[in-house]
C-alpha cells in the first residue's frame, strides 16, 4: 500500500509540475514580456490578467493549491531521494541534483514574488510596470530575480523531461536523449524571455 501511494504521489507531483504549473509559467512569462514593449503595453496586459472573471477561483485551484502540493512533496523528494547511478548516466545524475537544488531556489523565489505582487495587490496596491521597477531598483533584487527566473525555467524544462519518462512517453535511450536536447532548448528560450523582461523593468 505504501509503495502504491508513493507511486501515485510521484505521478501527481510530476503531472502538476507540467499541468497546470508549467503552462502557467509559460503564460506568466509571455504576459510579462509585454514590458519589453513599454510601460503602457505591460500595464494593459497586467490589467487584462487582473480583470479575468473568476480570478480568485482560478488562482486558488489552478495555481496555489497545485503549487502547494508540488512544493511540499518536492521538498520531501529533495531531502530523501538519492542519485540513481545504476539507472541513469552521470549527466542525468547531475541533472537530478540540479533539479532538487533549483526546486528549493524556485520555491523561495516564487514565494517571495507572490508576496511582493499578489499579496500586495490584495492589499490594494496596483500590479503595474512601476511596481516591478520599484522591486528591481537595486542590484541585489536584480540578481535575485535573474537567479530565480533561470532556476524556475530550468526546473520546469528539466522537470518536463522527467515527466515524459515518468509517464512512459520516452522509454528508449534515444528518445530520452532527443528530449534532453528539446527540453534544454525550452530552458534557453524561456530564460531568454524572462531575462529580457527583467532588464526591461530596470
Amino acid at each position: 500500500m505504501a509503495g502504491n501511494r508513493e507511486f501515485a504521489n510521484r505521478r501527481l507531483h510530476s503531472l502538476l509540475g507540467v499541468i497546470p504549473l508549467g503552462i502557467f509559467i509559460i503564460q506568466h512569462l509571455v504576459v510579462n514580456q509585454y514590458a519589453t514593449h513599454g510601460v503602457e503595453s505591460f500595464n494593459k496586459a497586467a490589467n487584462f490578467m487582473g480583470g479575468l472573471p473568476f480570478r480568485i477561483f482560478l488562482e486558488t485551484f489552478i495555481i496555489f493549491l497545485p503549487l502547494a502540493y508540488h512544493a511540499i512533496y518536492g521538498i520531501y523528494i529533495a531531502f530523501t531521494a538519492k542519485n540513481n547511478v545504476g539507472r541513469y548516466s552521470y549527466f542525468r545524475n547531475w541533472m537530478f541534483m540540479l533539479q532538487r537544488l533549483t526546486g528549493i531556489i524556485t520555491l523561495i523565489f516564487v514565494t517571495w514574488h507572490i508576496w511582493e505582487t499578489r499579496i500586495a495587490a490584495a492589499r490594494g496596491t496596483e500590479v503595474n510596470f512601476e511596481m516591478m521597477s520599484n522591486i528591481l531598483d537595486n542590484p541585489f533584487m536584480i540578481a535575485f530575480y535573474l537567479v530565480g527566473v533561470i532556476s524556475t525555467t530550468f526546473h520546469f524544462a528539466n522537470g518536463l523531461w522527467s515527466f515524459l519518462v515518468t509517464w512512459g512517453l520516452t522509454i528508449s535511450p534515444r528518445a530520452q536523449r532527443i528530449t534532453t536536447y528539446v527540453t534544454m532548448g525550452i530552458f534557453v528560450a524561456l530564460s531568454y524571455v524572462g531575462i529580457r523582461t527583467i532588464l526591461a523593468f530596470i
